[in-house]
């Protein structure tokens, strides 16, 4: 996982709980140092650490840990990534051109990176399916992701987000449709 992820989970822990909270599931996870570079890839079991054991010590599940982190991730991401976005575009459009705009840069300027595979089919005006595909099974971040992108474009009372499947699953499907 790349190290970015992780600085902006010790930001988001630190936000949402305090510094010492932060500390504490470093040490949980029996992790050396809870600084982590964002020129750096970390091992997957990291962050599923991390993660195992706010849930843990919040007794929120750890996949709704993951939604709500994906959603705080939302206005940093459209920052980094704001090159490849069209000015345009709105959550459904967002969506559909994820894999090809963010993704893709990502997977040929850092081969190291594999973010998640995004098949996005659009349904109609208002309507599309996400097939989010990935081993590290953070299906529920994907779904933050949506959420916050609705927020992001000011769409939050207007957009819908089911996941039709597991969302701890290898292959999530994620159907999201505008009112």
């Amino acid at each position: 996982m790349h190290g970015t992820i992780f600085t902006l989970l010790k930001r988001y822990v630190q936000t949402q709980y305090d510094h010492s909270t932060w500390v504490k599931l470093v040490q949980l996870s029996g992790l050396e140092s809870g600084d982590f570079s964002h020129k750096e890839v970390y091992p997957d079991e990291h962050i599923y650490a991390l993660v195992g054991h706010a849930a843990e010590m919040t007794g929120i599940p750890a996949g709704e840990l993951h939604e709500k982190f994906g959603e705080y991730l939302v206005p940093d991401l459209m920052y980094m990534y704001q090159k490849y976005i069209n000015p345009d575009w709105r959550t459904l459009e967002m969506l559909e051109n994820t894999e090809h705009s963010m993704h893709g840069q990502v997977r040929r300027e850092h081969p190291e990176n594999s973010p998640p595979v995004l098949d996005v089919k659009r349904l109609n005006e208002n309507e599309v399916v996400i097939n989010y595909v990935s081993p590290r099974r953070m299906g529920g971040l994907a779904v933050g992701i949506v959420r916050g992108l609705a927020v992001y474009y000011d769409e939050a009372d207007l957009i819908d987000v089911l996941p039709t499947t597991s969302e701890d699953g290898e292959r999530v499907q994620i159907h999201v449709r505008r009112n």
